[in-house]
């Protein structure tokens, strides 16, 4: 029998009416770290919750199936030309990422130009079929951005690689652990540029967005927090002037708006009274502040959303671990959740 199979798109008839499964796109990163191993455990883990939904995996072929024999033996997987011929819920599909991958040359573990274009390749096949109305969600492994350099691919993340293979301008980080989301003003910048690109105009905008995309993920009247950036939210100036200048007339504005933003509080006590469900999401004004609060809280559940893309797109929050990588000894947990919170929300 030929790995290929092909059909016709599937849709499932409840209610009189006619309900489209949705397809769920898997990308597990770079193949030279932990995705493969996690990303087979996961959706083996998640079985259950999965039958509704056509899982359609990007990656290398061959390395997928060393992966399902050593670390999920019992999850079958279905090979496809695309993934518009994915068409039974609970079963898992393959689409190769890569062709012309260098098996013979494939060194687990190590940094290579060639596992970063394979990552790359897979996403970008995923963007194309999203655009195509194949695929409704996305939930992607961890990649390497040095690799990623060393391939000589500009965009090295996949939030940027999306933005750019969308067209979209701005999208949105959301961190999710359990009940607690944090929104990111600013990520990948030092301490020093996070603090100089506060600015009370773009803040407002900020605010605006994070709002629609709590309403689109089905909070009615979103009740956001913004979290401040000096010690007890600048104690009325006495540990900086930010809040007094920046962030409180941003919070009265988005109020203007009809947003619900809270003024600044200290970012020793917002994130706690997110998690016990005084706000439904916070507004983290760079990197760490909110990275912190979330891995502390629950470090093998935080995981990342994409938000403000054609499809939300979910993913691990943690690196590729090439020192354990192909080892079985890295959890799935991360990688279950994402999937899970993933077909949560679409």
């Amino acid at each position: 029998m030929s790995p290929f199979f092909t059909g016709t798109a599937f849709q499932n008839e409840l209610g009189g009416g006619v309900t489209p499964i949705k397809r769920i796109a898997i990308a597990p990163g770079d193949p030279a770290g932990i995705g493969y191993e996690i990303s087979v455990q996961a959706l083996s883990a998640a079985r259950e919750q999965l039958r509704q939904y056509i899982i359609v995996v990007y990656a290398e072929w061959e390395l997928w199936k060393r992966a399902t024999e050593l670390f999920a033996p019992s999850l079958e997987t279905i090979r496809v030309l695309s993934a518009e011929y994915a068409v039974e819920p609970g079963n898992v599909y393959l689409v190769n990422a890569d062709d012309y991958f260098d098996l013979e040359h494939f060194e687990p573990g190590v940094i290579q130009s060639v596992c970063a274009r394979c990552a790359h390749q897979a996403l970008m096949k995923i963007v194309a079929d999203v655009q195509a109305h194949w695929i409704d969600g996305i939930c992607t492994g961890p990649i390497h951005k040095g690799a990623m350099r060393q391939a000589g691919i500009q965009a090295i993340g996949h939030t940027e690689m999306l933005a750019e293979g969308f067209g979209v301008l701005q999208p949105l980080t959301l961190f999710i652990t359990r009940d607690l989301r944090i929104f990111f003003y600013s990520r990948h910048l030092s301490l020093r540029q996070a603090i100089d690109a506060l600015d009370t105009e773009k803040l407002v905008e900020f605010g605006i967005l994070m709002n629609r995309h709590m309403l689109q993920l089905g909070f009615e009247c979103p009740r956001l927090a913004m979290a401040a950036l000096n010690p007890h939210a600048g104690d009325s100036g006495q540990f900086g002037t930010e809040e007094a200048e920046i962030l409180i007339p941003a919070a009265r504005l988005l109020r203007q708006h009809g947003v619900n933003m809270s003024d600044p509080i200290g970012a020793d006590s917002v994130f706690a009274q997110a998690a016990k469900g005084q706000f439904d999401a916070v507004l983290s004004l760079y990197h760490d502040q909110g990275h912190i609060a979330a891995k502390t809280y629950d470090f093998e559940r935080t995981i990342s959303a994409t938000l403000g893309l054609p499809c939300l797109r979910t993913s691990v929050d943690h690196g590729t671990a090439l020192d354990i990588a192909w080892q079985g000894l890295a959890q799935y947990i991360s990688m279950q959740t994402a999937i899970e919170t993933l077909i949560r929300y679409i």
